[in-house]
């Protein structure tokens, strides 16, 4: 892997965007660092010490500590991530939109400016609620209109800003700029959470208990990466045939080839999703002041990843069954956008191919449709398992870290998404590439 990483340093394209990258996420981290303005960081941190064992967990994973310092990044891509989910709701039920996916770059262009002018708006309406819910709360300098204003352009500044950064860096960087984002916002967290296990497991603990507790902690994440690399690499290769036929006097074709059928075929899309969904409530609710006895309270709570399966309060776990709901959901809702049946069933149709065994046309399309649903259901039910055996064990053992299963199939699914797109880049120009090493 070093030799090939010397390799794409030799490659004048590579190596530009290689740089490109690590500059745009040193921008990034700088940012996590600058405070908002006009907001007491005293009184913040006294806050989120009080809460982060309960509702911000993953969101501050994936905003990179950013939220709960809160810098100018606090809300980071989140309100991105949101208004992709609502863009692509939209598309199934609105048909102009449908048309405009169906239309190519240029359809896809105008879907992904509607979907900016969405996150701006969204980043609007959240960094509103917060600048008000800062000002209740006592954490502002002075509560007044002026402040409030500053927070809210600021905040909503800085989530513009990292999308625009997102979008630079998929043109002139590597890889999906903003799963690279998310990427580095995670590990960035992921010390200060090895120290929480060293407390909870290690910490005042004889030699021989704190080794095996290590031991432990370590084969389940080696073991949890091992799962999720054969999970983002397992494919189902349904076989076409290709028939013969006359071209002038020659007799062409008749070859072999296959269709690639990841089983995780939607990716780290569901989780992100599905946990952005249901963050989202658990932190807007935080700034305003609630009854803990009242209906819209026990709501929040339930949707609150850090009371699940805990054995005292068993009835809170129901929001664990509906985030595997939205995961299930996600999983077949993302692939039915990203791999219509119909289209490949009519180009193999086109192309004079066919599947063994199977007729051209609707035969075909059915056919491919049996075998995706199942695909889908395998790939998510495997995403599931590595998320919630994690939550599990924090629910049980009270170990709250802002990293998870969830946070591990983020780092390893884009870690190897942005290594097939440099590896693609290097078999272009005839160097071996890292997954070949």
């Amino acid at each position: 892997m070093l030799k090939t990483l010397q390799n794409a340093f030799k490659i004048k394209e590579i190596r530009s965007r290689l740089l490109f990258t690590f500059l745009m996420l040193i921008v990034i981290r700088i940012g996590c660092a600058i405070p908002v303005p006009g907001v007491n960081s005293a009184l913040v941190k006294n806050f989120f010490e009080n809460q982060i064992g309960d509702a911000f967990n993953f969101f501050d994973a994936i905003t990179g500590g950013s939220f709960t310092s809160m810098s100018i990044f606090a809300l980071s891509i989140t309100p991105y991530i949101t208004s992709s989910i609502i863009m692509q709701l939209l598309t199934i039920a609105i048909p102009k939109l449908e048309e405009m996916q169906k239309d190519g770059e240029e359809g896809r262009k105008k879907i992904a400016e509607y979907t900016r002018y969405v996150t701006v708006a969204l980043a609007l309406m959240e960094s509103i609620a917060m600048g008000i819910g800062f000002g209740t709360q006592g954490i502002l300098v002075n509560y007044n209109a002026g402040s409030v204003i500053i927070v809210v352009l600021t905040l909503t500044a800085g989530s513009a800003f990292l999308m625009w950064m997102g979008e630079r860096i998929t043109e002139k960087g590597v890889g999906n700029g903003i799963s690279i984002i998310l990427l580095v916002n995670i590990v960035s967290r992921m010390p200060s959470d090895f120290v929480t296990l060293y407390e909870r497991f290690m910490k005042n603990k004889t030699v021989a208990v704190a080794a095996l507790a290590a031991l432990i902690i370590a084969v389940i994440i080696i073991a949890v990466i091992a799962f999720v690399v054969v999970l983002q690499g397992g494919e189902r290769r349904i076989p076409v045939q290709y028939s013969k036929k006359m071209q002038g006097r020659k007799l062409v074709g008749g070859q072999s080839s296959h269709i690639p059928l990841k089983v995780n075929t939607a990716g780290v899309i569901p989780i992100i999703f599905a946990g952005s969904l249901m963050s989202m409530p658990v932190v807007i609710s935080q700034f305003f002041k609630m009854d803990a006895d009242s209906i819209g309270a026990k709501i929040v709570k339930m949707l609150n990843q850090s009371s699940w399966c805990n054995p005292k309060e068993p009835i809170y776990t129901i929001g664990l069954l509906i985030y595997i709901v939205l995961v299930v959901f996600f999983a077949y809702f993302y692939t039915s956008i990203t791999f219509n049946p119909i289209e490949v069933a009519d180009n193999i149709k086109k192309q004079g191919g066919f599947i063994p065994g199977i007729r051209p046309g609707k035969p075909t399309t059915d056919y491919l449709t049996k075998i995706l649903n199942y695909i889908i259901f395998i790939g998510a039910a495997g995403l599931l398992i590595v998320a919630i055996v994690p939550i599990i064990a924090s629910g049980v053992f009270s170990a709250n870290v802002s990293f998870g299963g969830t946070s591990l199939i983020i780092i390893v699914g884009v870690i190897l998404e942005t290594l097939k797109k440099i590896e693609s880049q290097m078999l272009v120009r005839n160097y071996k590439g890292f997954l070949n090493d």
